[in-house]
Order: structure tokens, then sequence, then C-alpha cells
């Protein structure tokens, strides 16, 4: 399986707003294997297709430890159930190498995806697969960690990883 290149921050390509998945085939079936081989290789725990620059609405997760327990959503969508309670969490991003911030969220959502095989499941997640839904959703949707912190906070870290990728060249 091939690794695919992610884009790193602030490259344009990662405001692309995803298409719905509409055809549930091989070809998607080798997206969400490429994309499991490339989180993996990366150490992350999430990845949206629009990181990898294939802009379909493609969620891969593991949360395990032990790198066993892979998830996919296809088309995922998100409702708060209570705006009021917040999980704050430390967030880092594949796409956002060598920062991560304090970010808070709801901790309470229902979960609206398909399967690999287009079968709609709707869940509630508790903990840090809420988070992680969270941020890969909003992946997909053009927007980033770094739109929840301060202008300031923002410019610095855009800033260096300019300065990181200019040092590759």
């Amino acid at each position: 399986m091939p690794k695919l290149n992610i884009l790193i921050y602030p490259d344009p390509r990662l405001r692309i707003k995803a298409e719905k998945v509409t055809k549930f085939d091989k070809c998607l079936e080798n997206l969400v294997n490429n994309m499991f081989e490339t989180m993996y290789s990366a150490d992350g725990i999430g990845l949206a297709a629009t990181q990898v620059d294939i802009h379909k609405q493609v969620v891969v997760m593991d949360l395990s430890e032990e790198r066993n327990s892979p998830k996919v959503f296809i088309n995922p969508q998100f409702t708060v159930k209570d705006d009021k309670s917040l999980y704050s969490c430390t967030e880092g991003c594949l796409s956002i190498p060598g920062f991560h911030e304090e970010i808070s969220r709801p901790e309470k959502i229902i979960v609206n995806y398909q399967d690999i095989n287009g079968k709609f499941i709707t869940e509630e997640p508790e903990g840090l697969l809420t988070v992680c839904y969270q941020h890969e959703v909003d992946h997909l949707n053009g927007k980033l960690f770094v739109d929840y912190l301060s202008p300031l906070k923002r410019s610095r870290i855009k800033k260096k990883l300019e300065i990181e990728r200019k040092k590759e060249f």
C-alpha cells in the first residue's frame, strides 16, 4: 500500500471542503487502506482525506495503543447534544507537526456516518473519540485546530512551519 503525502499548514488545499462520497467501491477501499498506512506510519490517531489532498468525506482513526482498532467514517456529520458541557484536550495534528494546544470542544455529540459499505450508523461517542471525531470532521470542512487559537498564536505557528518548510528546500 502506498503511503500518501500529508499536506502541511498553511497549505491552502487544507481549506478545501470535501465532497460527499457516492461510490462505495474498491477505489474507496484502497483509499481507506492507504490512509491507514499513512496515519500509522506518521504515528497519528486520525486522518481526514483532505489532509492527503483527496477532497472526499473520508476519515480514518485508531485510538488504541495496540493500533488494532481501526475506525472508518464516510460522510461523517455530528450534532452537538449539549453545548454547555465542554471537553478540554491537548490536540495535535499531522498537518501541523510539532504543535499541541489545549482546545475545548462539546463533550456530548451525536455522530452520523456511513461505513465502508455505505451502511448508515448513528453513535454517541465519549471521551477522546468525541474530540477526534470533531477534529477530523473540521478537516473535511476546511477548518484546522489552529482556527480555535488566537490570531497571534496562529500566526506564530504559521511562521514557524513556513521557516521549517524553507529549510527543507
